[in-house]
């Protein structure tokens, strides 16, 4: 029979008569796993993606987690945890990669990992690469050159809120014979699954929506179990960003409410946004589910549901505005990261013009009025009318 994704999050992976009936799996902290007599250390090395000889490889914890959120992506996926969320992408991308390559990326990407490709894969593999705006598929096709082995893209992007038509460009990726990745974190398996749209890998934050709960950080890659199994005996076992099973525990906690927070939050993060839109000191929302979005057509035929990410901009660009708005508010916190349960305020060029070289901000085009806030669980109401004073300040 199949089951619907609330019910595969309770219960896939799961192995009760293994613990005793408990309800639920338990914590396998342990760093090795032994073996009755030679036949059986030997067989577990012949099946060691599956079967746990020591935890940098795999651990029963953790597989329980991976299950679950390979179901969150389809049947006929397999997934693997990293300790992060940059841990998930160099290894994805180490894996296709070799020196001398090249990569086309959408320009808004995540800020670290754009430091990935201009600080280590430029400088250390002589892998060149393209930026995109990736608004039209056709920017694909045209950077294409004969040593382009990956396309990677973010959409919809949490610096920019920019997305990507998956469909059109994983068909060129495919055509050309070039390797897709796309960081899926914003919308999360459940509202958009690129996997089923043509892409070969999908990287996710766990640390955001999937974790949920601001006390973890932890990476995904999903991919076909062929791929999955490569990446374990390969880059993830040698680079060695495993996860701690303690926090594969939490995240197996955190995956059984993911379908009822993701609706909260895509209930709260709506009323803010269409609350923002409408002031008069506001000059922009970006949200994918607002119709104002110049993409929302395309993000409704690629997601079924919206998250509660987003930026806005001031009407006035004063710093001294700015600092007021943000001192200001009480129920969102000023922090970096997103997709908990309380409610974040941030401003993407703090960090993006350290993090990047001066050229490369620039063509961001993020300026320091572009805000973002996370929206969290707090009641709707409550975080209107803290947005409401807080802008009476500015």
């Amino acid at each position: 029979m199949k089951r619907r994704i609330e019910t595969l999050l309770c219960h896939r992976g799961e192995k009760r008569t293994e613990s005793e009936g408990a309800v639920v799996p338990p914590l396998h902290q342990s760093s090795l796993f032994t073996f009755t007599d030679w036949d059986d250390i030997n067989q577990a090395f012949d099946a060691r993606t599956e079967r746990s000889i020591y935890t940098r490889l795999t651990n029963p914890t953790t597989r329980v987690a991976e299950r679950k959120i390979a179901a969150l992506a389809g049947e006929e996926y397999d997934c693997r945890l990293t300790a992060s969320g940059m841990g998930a992408i160099s290894a994805a991308v180490m894996n296709v990669l070799s020196t001398g390559d090249h990569i086309i990326a959408v320009k808004n990407i995540y800020g670290p990992t754009n430091n990935f490709i201009n600080r280590y894969l430029k400088r250390k593999m002589d892998i060149s690469v393209t930026f995109v705006s990736g608004a039209d598929p056709a920017e694909f096709e045209q950077a294409i050159t004969d040593r382009t082995a990956l396309i990677l893209l973010e959409s919809p992007s949490s610096a920019l809120f920019g997305l990507q038509d998956i469909h059109a460009v994983a068909d060129i990726a495919r055509t050309r014979g070039i390797t897709s990745l796309i960081d899926n974190t914003w919308a999360t398996p459940l509202y958009q699954k690129p996997l089923d749209m043509g892409i070969d890998l999908e990287v996710h934050s766990v640390s955001k929506y999937l974790g949920g709960h601001s006390d973890i950080v932890a990476g995904a890659i999903i991919s076909s179990p062929q791929r999955i199994r490569d990446i374990v005996l390969n880059e993830s076992e040698l680079l060695g960003a495993t996860i701690a099973p303690h926090t594969s525990w939490l995240i197996t906690r955190s995956l059984r409410s993911l379908p009822m927070r993701l609706e909260a939050h895509q209930r709260n993060g709506m009323a803010v946004a269409r609350f923002l839109e409408g002031h008069p000191r506001i000059r922009q929302v970006r949200h994918p589910g607002l119709e104002s979005h110049p993409q929302h057509e395309l993000a409704k035929r690629q997601m079924t549901g919206f998250t509660s990410l987003m930026g806005f901009e001031l009407d006035s660009d004063d710093p001294e505005h700015i600092k007021a708005f943000f001192n200001s508010l009480e129920l969102f916190l000023i922090g970096v990261s997103w997709g908990g349960h309380e409610s974040l305020i941030y401003a993407p060029a703090l960090g993006y013009r350290k993090e990047l070289p001066r050229e490369r901000f620039d063509d961001l085009g993020i300026s320091p009025g572009d805000l973002r806030i996370s929206v969290g669980l707090e009641h709707a109401a409550d975080l209107i009318a803290d947005l409401e004073q807080a802008l009476a300040h500015v």
